[in-house]
């Protein structure tokens, strides 16, 4: 199997997967949560039994981007973009009107666009914390090549799961694609996933590097991916099986943070093997040193 021969297909399959997302982002943006624009969330208790979908089709007609999640039998969570005072009244009468509210039990709260800028610029110092230390690491443990090209690969992730939530939050407008603390919390869980499987190839890499042996650069790495193959789908087999089970039965609240999990594990695995190492091969290339 010579995956580093074939290095250029797998480096344009990275991009067809990538770029659809891309252009996503750049044109429709993502469909932030409540966490990151700011906005209004209602916590209804009925007096009797209410479906979620019932709640969601009524609140579609007000065009306010909310989000309509169960909350046992008798309740739901409603989250909305930033409502004006009138329209705010407008929606709160319209619901009690239509559904068998109980005023008592049910609450009323909003996140100012304060408290939302603090919490992605948070999210952002996280993850920018978090490369800088992964290449401080690699580079200490192996060289700066190889963690420029972790984090080559990490930008792949990140790159397709971002992409994909635009998608399906501006494109297909899925609550799905809500872009919130649970989605950064993924993305974060994805890097160190993504990384722990890169490593691991890398560290073979070293290992074959060190014996002697007549094999090229090239046939080397090749040689070491392929004796991790096994190990690395192994291992992320039995993570997406779990995923993949747990998005099925998981209640909505969660559903977006586990499929966000999923893309990433999934899309972690093929760029450790097919992107991370074969960039190794070309940085090579270009700089025999």
């Amino acid at each position: 199997m010579d995956i580093v021969g074939r290095r250029n297909w797998y480096f344009l399959l990275s991009l067809a997967i990538i770029l659809p997302g891309i252009l996503s982002m750049l044109f429709f943006g993502f469909r932030l949560g409540i966490d990151f624009q700011g906005g209004d969330q209602y916590n209804l208790s009925f007096t009797r039994p209410v479906q979620a979908s019932a709640v969601q089709k009524e609140m579609d007609t007000f065009n306010v981007e909310a989000t309509v999640q169960q909350a046992g039998p008798n309740g739901v969570l409603i989250t909305t973009k930033p409502l004006g005072n009138t329209q705010e009244t407008t929606i709160r009468a319209d619901l009690t009107k239509k559904f068998p509210v109980d005023p008592t039990k049910s609450s009323y709260a909003s996140v100012g666009p304060t408290i939302a800028r603090e919490l992605v610029v948070g999210a952002g110092g996280l993850i920018a914390i978090a490369s800088i230390l992964i290449v401080a690491y690699l580079s200490f443990r192996f060289n700066y090549k190889f963690a420029v090209c972790a984090i080559l690969a990490l930008l792949h992730d990140v790159f397709l799961l971002t992409g994909v939530y635009s998608i399906l939050g501006k494109v297909f407008n899925s609550p799905l694609g809500e872009i919130n603390t649970l989605f950064v919390t993924a993305v974060l869980t994805v890097i160190g996933f993504s990384v722990h499987d890169t490593i691991v190839i890398f560290d073979r890499i070293r290992e074959n590097l060190r014996q002697a042996s007549r094999l090229t650069f090239e046939q080397n790495v090749n040689l070491s991916i392929i004796q991790s193959l096994a190990r690395s789908l192994n291992t992320s087999m039995t993570v997406v099986f779990v995923l993949v089970a747990l998005f099925l039965i998981s209640p909505q609240s969660i559903k977006g943070f586990t499929l966000a999990l999923l893309i990433g594990i999934v899309s972690g695995t093929y760029s450790s093997i097919f992107n991370a190492s074969p960039l190794l091969v070309v940085w090579r290339r270009l700089d025999p040193r």
